[in-house]
């Protein structure tokens, strides 16, 4: 089992906080992983992306250059850009609150998930990147629910521990979106 995914949206989607999370969550799992963070050249609201390799073997290489197994994207240049990175069967995940449009892929299978609704419904906008994750985890099994959530708080620290639960829900609402 190998998972390369690439996150990607705006600055301050939470797209290198997931990437972390889900890096983190692997090496609970002690699975091998890398995580790869690229930022656009603006000082803020630029574009963000990450690739994280999660694998039960040792990474090569923690590019990803079309052979992504799953892009979750935030914001239509994202989806733009990263829908060609995938393998044939790959997985696009689409944040449908800010995208649109359509994949002119028809190779892929996509996953559209109003994030930012269901984040609101949680009453924080801010858990729509933990809504993709859900969704994503619930589609790959990369890693385990509980495995991001220990790494929340190593990730975020103790004094974020009380924030766990909204995530937690976040993460469950992103699944449900996906078995629908």
């Amino acid at each position: 089992m190998e998972e390369k995914v690439i996150m990607a949206g705006f600055g301050g989607q939470g797209v290198m906080a997931i990437g972390k999370l889900l890096a983190y969550a692997g090496m609970i799992e002690e699975k091998h992983v890398t995580w790869m963070p690229s930022y656009g050249p603006e000082m803020r609201g630029g574009t963000a992306n990450c690739a994280v390799v999660v694998s039960k073997e040792e990474v090569g290489s923690p590019l990803i250059s079309k052979d992504g197994t799953a892009a979750i994207v935030m914001n239509l240049p994202s989806m733009i850009k990263f829908e060609k990175e995938l393998v044939p069967g790959g997985k696009l995940i689409i944040n449908k609150s800010l995208i649109d449009a359509v994949p002119t892929r028809k190779d892929i299978d996509v996953y559209y998930i109003s994030a930012n609704e269901l984040a609101t419904e949680l009453g924080n906008a801010k858990v729509a990147n933990m809504v993709m994750l859900g969704a994503y985890l619930e589609l790959t099994k990369a890693v385990d629910v509980e495995s991001v959530l220990h790494a929340f708080v190593k990730v975020f620290g103790e004094d974020k521990s009380d924030l766990v639960p909204l995530n937690k829900d976040a993460l469950l609402k992103g699944a449900e979106a996906v078995k629908k």
